[in-house]
């Protein structure tokens, strides 16, 4: 089914000339992130324009979540990723925050001010972190641990203040 629209997209814009095939199929062939890889790096800006790289945090536990403002099961577990946040250490555990939205921070920091949030929400208004990381839904999180190694992926929102949630963070700074 999903092949059948790709190819139909693909004629389609090929057809009225706004596209090729070339242009198409990278989109359709997103990456997939294994895990037991490493993580690949990124380099994005947060709300003030400092440019954060992924590679930066080695020797921490990195919750890397992928999101929007627009996203209802994002907005849900935000306050959660926030009380998890303030309960670890900075020198062990870091969240990056991805935006997806293309507004970028006309959007984010009205959000990160309502939700009194203060983990780092950083901006892939053109999705390119998103693609390289194969996210196709939102909410989507990595758990990337202190060697740069992605470790586990979690589709759709997540109760960060569950217990499951807190020992799987607590298991990966353990090494």
């Amino acid at each position: 089914m999903i092949a059948g629209i790709v190819l139909f997209l693909m004629i389609a814009m090929v057809g009225m000339g706004s596209a090729t095939a070339q242009d198409i199929m990278p989109v359709a062939k997103r990456n997939v992130i294994k895990l037991g890889e490493p993580a690949p790096d990124f380099q994005l800006p947060d709300l003030n324009g400092r440019l954060v790289m992924l590679s930066e945090l080695r020797g921490k536990v990195i919750l890397l979540n992928f999101w929007a403002t627009w996203c209802g099961p994002c907005r849900v577990e935000m306050p959660a990723m926030e009380q998890l946040y303030q309960t670890l250490s900075r020198k062990d555990f870091e969240i990056l925050a991805v935006s997806t939205d293309a507004q970028g921070v006309a959007v984010t920091r009205p959000f990160r001010e309502e939700n009194h949030l203060t983990f780092p929400i950083l901006h892939d208004v053109d999705y390119r972190v998103g693609l390289t990381y194969g996210a196709r839904s939102l909410p989507m999180t990595f758990m990337v641990d202190r060697q740069g190694v992605v470790r586990h992926q979690i589709f759709g929102s997540r109760d960060w203040g569950a217990p499951e949630a807190r020992q799987l963070v607590h298991m990966l700074m353990k090494f």
